[in-house]
């Protein structure tokens, strides 16, 4: 359709695995028009990281890689690189996580681009920056390992359950690329835009980072539980855990009235919430042995009704089942490939589905057809 918020938007991507096709999706479902550039033979590497497949294909390549078209080019001969340059010259957007000096020495880097296509925003990820961090690999686990997040996760030195740095700097990544589109839009000037998975996840680290940038405290792990507010981690109730986020005195009183411990709102020791992060074990003792009363769907029941945040610990499937219980859509069906459905709402220009994450090569003959016009 011609109506969406980024119709009207070409973007060579030349980016593959998860930070930049994360990005460059969400801005194909706004309405951009994507060409995936990949290589011959094999293309994206998560095309092969499997299993599980869905109809032959990786899942991991499905989940970041629809409304895109897919063309096939060796950057090594001098045919393919030379419709490689005839799409940089017509783009409105460029996106690339080679690592730092590759797409120089192809001669498709950000100087010889902004020759080719003075308007040209030109976005580069990379895991630790072009400068000293150039030669260090840019994988989310090595990230989140030298970045803190592993610090400060579970019980110390563990990973998150997804490559969540990838996803942080992909939206960042995005977010860059519409702010240099907007600039270019009010002058013609087309910019260069840089992010990196470590100073995503600096940033993405919030109150924890801040704890350290601005008073000078280290944060450590502390598993399920949140270094600044009591009560709010993982209990165990009578058939399996459920987490409780009570996140002011108010939240508090009425969470020990529905547990049936008016006893524990009037205990001096626990009536702020400095006091209850100060006397966090006997507090969680307390509250532990009252939930182990019922179950955690008996517990969600009345905390929520009650106004006390609080949820099972769900595993994925029950998750999109509670999405799609609350009306939030969370999947849908792209030419018969089950997708997640992007999670933003726009009331005059949504998201569209329009094609389903492509065969390698699909899109050759199409790709080329436009570059002659």
């Amino acid at each position: 359709m011609s109506d969406r918020a980024l119709s009207g938007v070409l973007i060579a991507d030349f980016s593959r695995v998860l930070a930049g096709p994360y990005a460059t999706m969400l801005l194909a479902d706004l309405g951009a028009e994507v060409v995936k550039v990949e290589r011959p033979g094999g293309g994206d590497d998560t095309r092969s990281w499997g299993p599980p497949y869905a109809d032959g294909e990786a899942t991991y390549f499905l989940s970041v890689n629809r409304n895109k078209r897919s063309i096939a080019l060796d950057l090594q001969d001098p045919d393919d690189l030379e419709v490689a340059r005839a799409l940089v010259s017509r783009a409105d957007v460029l996106v690339e996580n080679f690592r730092p000096g590759t797409m120089d020495r192809l001669g498709l880097g950000w100087e010889r681009a902004r020759e080719l296509n003075p308007g040209l925003v030109y976005c580069s990820i990379t895991g630790f920056g072009a400068d000293k961090g150039a030669g260090l690999p840019g994988y989310d686990l090595i990230a989140q390992a030298v970045g803190g997040l592993m610090s400060v996760t579970g019980d110390g030195a563990t990973k998150t359950g997804v490559a969540l740095v990838d996803v942080i700097t992909g939206l960042h990544a995005s977010l860059g690329v519409l702010a240099a589109l907007r600039h270019r839009d009010r002058t013609g000037e087309g910019q260069r835009v840089e992010v990196s998975l470590l100073s995503s996840l600096l940033s993405a680290l919030v109150n924890q980072a801040s704890a350290y940038v601005a008073a000078g405290a280290v944060p450590q792990a502390m598993g399920n539980r949140h270094p600044s507010i009591v009560p709010y981690e993982v209990f165990e109730t009578a058939d399996r855990p459920m987490v409780i986020a009570a996140g002011n005195d108010r939240q508090f009183r009425v969470l020990c009235r529905v547990l049936e411990r008016p006893d524990l709102a009037d205990d001096p020791r626990f009536a702020t919430n400095a006091g209850r992060v100060a006397a966090r074990e006997p507090l969680v003792e307390a509250l532990t042995r009252s939930l182990a009363r019922r179950t955690a769907d008996e517990w969600f029941t009345a905390l929520t009704e009650a106004g006390v945040p609080c949820g099972p610990i769900n595993d994925i499937a029950a998750a999109f089942d509670l999405a799609a219980e609350l009306g939030l859509d969370p999947a849908v069906r792209v030419d018969g490939v089950g997708q997640v459905a992007n999670p933003i709402r726009l009331g005059a220009t949504p998201p569209a589905y329009r094609l389903a994450p492509p065969p390698l090569g699909r899109d050759d003959a199409w790709v080329r057809e436009i570059l002659e016009r």
